[in-house]
């Protein structure tokens, strides 16, 4: 028998008699092996690897809202793996579209081709604040913290008593989001090709 298999399946059934707290034990289990795995196969199919967390997140997230169709009399770990499966291919294959479309400049490339001319910094900041104050509470205060204050993920994460894993997944829904405000109404027309 397998310990692992035994203790997860244990705690989904614990979950089914109300039991949380068995229920967060297996998903902050299962999230911290999915972070390993999930790591690893970007790196092995040539992605990069800084969307390790999104994509942990929503595994978990399927975990969650199909757990209703695990059968107790049955093992877990093909269902699990299943639903893993899907979510980590599903992903790669957005990373790879979007990967497909870019290209690789730094950092500074892009400071310096994006710098607003002098007279337009101090319009550009009243912007930028209006659209951060439109961001819910939890997110303001990561994207102040790291982008404003330039503080780093891990000294954010101490200041809002949050994990590093929330301050990057909260960061990357607040760029998301400022980036959806920022579009045109018409649509996006930055990805489109002529």
């Amino acid at each position: 028998m397998d310990p692992l298999e035994d203790r997860w399946a244990a705690a989904m059934r614990a979950e089914r008699r109300g039991d949380a707290a068995a229920y967060q034990r297996f998903l902050a289990e299962a999230a911290t092996l999915f972070r390993r795995v999930v790591h690893n196969r970007l790196g092995r199919f040539g992605l990069g690897t800084a969307e390790t967390e999104d994509i942990v997140q929503e595994i978990l997230i399927g975990l969650h809202t199909k757990r209703h169709t695990w059968d107790p009399g049955r093992p877990l770990m093909p269902w699990l793996h299943g639903i893993a499966r899907y979510k980590f291919l599903d992903a790669a294959r957005k990373l790879r579209r979007e990967a497909s479309g870019t290209a690789d400049l730094t950092i500074d490339d892009l400071a310096d081709a994006l710098a607003a001319p002098e007279e337009e910094r101090e319009r550009a900041l009243v912007d930028v604040d209006r659209h951060i104050a439109q961001l819910p509470a939890g997110q303001r205060g990561v994207v102040r913290a790291l982008a404003v204050e330039g503080l780093s993920p891990q000294a954010t994460a101490r200041r809002l008593d949050l994990s590093e894993g929330s301050v990057r997944v909260l960061f990357h829904r607040a760029l998301k989001a400022l980036w959806n405000a920022a579009d045109p109404p018409a649509g996006n027309e930055r990805g489109r090709k002529p």
